[in-house]
């Protein structure tokens, strides 16, 4: 029997589901409980198809908007990134029940640029055009309220209409060295700019990132488990090939891995993005172990112990027994 070759895997931790996923997923399992089959969902309720499938094969139904769901009393849950105010607006006037699976730090930050527009400052949002997350904080204020800037190119090109109030809020799944760079560009060209009280960008995403830096240098090559929609875990790529790793991929399940781009590697390291189930980790772990004799070791960066409750209709009744 051919002897297989020792590959030594670094398993990044934290990584995979953060609690706001987790809370968003299970929104939609306990509404499917509550109200039975089908449950509608507008946009995917995290970037992660295994899980986005795994739902729609327990009935729940995905929509882009809210005019794609017949008239009923069946709930929609709006997903984890957040909604622009228009759409439960929109809800109510359809007199759809709704559920809120936006991630509370994302509520944060919608809170964030309310308070800034009523101390009347001109907004700069920090993210990635069209992503759903970026589309739901801008949809929280009039239009023209808020700008948009991706890069330092972006930063360094703003007019505002009083540099001396100006605020900045930013998506909470960006790149933390990326981001950082921006902010120093506006705090560069505008002194008085008004940032967060604490980071936006959210914890998950900063251990995450934290975590991929300490292993990238260590190993050969980098597999994220992780959509290519999710934009985490496309960071956490880019990190690790920042990072020193010459070979760094993004992949959805174990089938997609590119065997052809790992020969001769003795050194792995593993992570997942904040939407990525464990169960898919272990799949790409259990391929590695059909063609190596491998060795896995946790490299933990940070604990994380967060979690969030789900909205309160969901909620067990708490039933109280008179003495």
């Amino acid at each position: 029997m051919e002897k297989r070759p020792q590959l030594d895997i670094l398993l990044c931790a934290p990584r995979g589901f953060c609690a706001g996923v987790d809370r968003a997923i299970q929104i939609v399992e306990l509404a499917l409980q509550k109200y039975g089959a089908p449950v509608y969902v507008r946009h995917a309720i995290v970037h992660n198809k295994y899980v986005v499938d795994g739902l729609r094969e327990k009935g729940a139904v995905f929509v882009e908007e809210l005019s794609e769901i017949p008239p009923g009393d069946a709930p929609v849950v709006f997903s984890a990134h957040g909604v622009p105010k228009s759409v439960p607006a929109d809800a109510r006037s359809r007199n759809m029940m709704f559920l809120d699976a936006t991630c509370p730090l994302v509520s944060k930050v919608h809170v964030e640029a309310q308070r800034h527009f009523e101390e009347g400052h001109e907004i700069v949002l920090i993210g990635h055009h069209g992503h759903p997350e970026v589309v739901g904080t801008m949809g929280q204020l009039p239009p023209g309220a808020i700008t948009l800037v991706e890069d330092v190119a972006g930063a360094m090109a703003i007019t505002p209409r009083d540099p001396a109030a100006l605020a900045y809020v930013t998506q909470t799944t960006l790149s933390v060295d990326d981001t950082s760079e921006i902010v120093a560009a506006l705090q560069s060209r505008f002194p008085l700019i008004h940032g967060p009280h604490k980071e936006d960008i959210c914890y998950a995403t900063t251990n995450r990132q934290q975590a991929v830096k300490a292993v990238a240098p260590l190993v050969d090559a980098m597999v994220v488990v992780g959509s290519p929609n999710s934009s985490n875990s496309l960071r956490l790529v880019e990190v690790a090939e920042r990072a020193g790793c010459r070979v760094a991929m993004l992949v959805d399940r174990a089938s997609e891995i590119d065997w052809s781009r790992l020969e001769g590697i003795r050194t792995l390291g593993v992570s997942a993005g904040a939407s990525a189930p464990e169960k898919l980790v272990d799949e790409v772990i259990e391929a590695f172990a059909q063609r190596y004799d491998i060795k896995v070791e946790a490299k933990v960066t940070a604990v994380e112990n967060i979690a969030f409750n789900v909205p309160r209709q969901l909620r067990p009744v708490e039933v109280t027994v008179a003495p």
